[in-house]
C-alpha cells in the first residue's frame, strides 16, 4: 500500500527484456533504504517487488500483464521514474490510499501554464470515466493528486484534468511531461468496489433479500418464515 507521495526520483540503469517479461534495475538510494528482497516499491505508481538489490539500486521482474497496462513496456535505460516505498503502520496519509495496481494508461492532450500552477489536461478511457468524480483523487504515474476537472458526461472524449504546484512539478516526472506522453493511471480503490457492488446489484436478488429474516424477528417469527419458504 502506498500513499501517492513521491520520495525519490529514480532513474532506470539497465533494461533485461524476455519474450514476456522486463527486469529493471533502477538507481534510487533513498528507496532502497531499509528495503529487502520481496519488498515493494512503486516505480511511476506500479507496484514492484524487489528481487535484488546493491546500497543505491534495485532489481524488479515486469510481467507480460503489467507491460501491456503500464508504460513500463517503454521503458529505456536513463528514464526517470517516481519512487515511493510502501506506507509503514502508523506513517502520516499526506496523499490518498493507492494500491500501486493501475488501471491503464492514459495521454498527456494540454498543458496549460499558469504563473505558480500548471494544469495538465489527460484523456481517460470511458471504461473508467465513472471512477473519476470532480475533487476526487486520482494516482497519475503514482503521484497522487486532486482532480480539478472533468469532461462532461455526454462528451465522446472523456477527459481529466489535474493543476500542478511548482514542489510537484520538481520532485516528480510530471514536470518533464509533454503533450502526447503516455501515463499511468490509477483511479481511486473506494470508487472501483463502489462501483463493483453496484454492478452486482440486481432486481433477481431482492426475493431472496426481502424473504430472509429480519435480524429482530423473533425465533418463532424466524421459524415460521424458514417455513413459508
Amino acid at each position: 500500500m502506498f500513499t501517492g507521495i513521491i520520495e525519490e526520483l529514480g532513474r532506470i540503469e539497465r533494461v533485461e527484456r524476455s519474450a514476456d517479461a522486463v527486469r529493471l534495475t533502477i538507481r534510487g538510494p533513498l528507496a532502497v533504504t531499509g528495503a529487502g528482497h520481496g519488498d515493494s516499491i512503486a516505480v511511476s505508481g506500479v507496484c514492484l517487488t524487489v528481487v535484488d538489490q546493491t546500497p543505491d539500486s534495485f532489481t524488479a521482474d515486469v510481467m507480460e500483464q503489467t507491460l501491456r497496462m503500464s508504460t513500463l513496456d517503454a521503458a529505456v535505460v536513463g528514464s526517470a521514474v517516481n519512487l515511493e516505498r510502501a506506507a509503514l503502520v502508523g506513517d502520516r496519509l499526506g496523499g490518498h490510499i493507492v494500491q500501486g495496481h493501475i488501471d491503464g494508461t492514459s495521454t498527456l492532450l494540454a498543458v496549460t501554464p499558469g504563473e505558480a500552477w500548471r494544469v495538465l489536461r489527460f484523456s481517460l478511457d470511458p471504461a473508467l470515466a465513472r471512477l473519476v468524480v470532480d475533487k476526487g483523487s486520482i494516482a497519475v504515474d503514482g503521484v497522487s493528486l486532486t482532480v480539478s476537472n472533468i469532461s462532461d458526461a455526454a462528451e465522446s472524449d472523456q477527459w481529466f484534468e489535474v493543476s500542478l504546484i511548482p514542489e510537484t512539478l520538481t520532485a516528480t516526472t510530471l514536470g518533464e511531461r509533454v503533450v502526447g506522453d503516455q501515463v499511468n493511471i490509477e483511479t481511486d480503490i473506494v470508487a472501483r468496489h463502489v462501483e463493483r457492488i453496484l454492478s452486482l446489484s440486481s432486481p433477481a436478488l431482492a426475493p431472496t433479500l426481502s424473504s430472509a429474516p429480519s435480524p429482530s424477528a423473533t425465533p418463532s417469527t424466524q421459524n415460521e418464515a424458514r417455513n413459508a419458504s
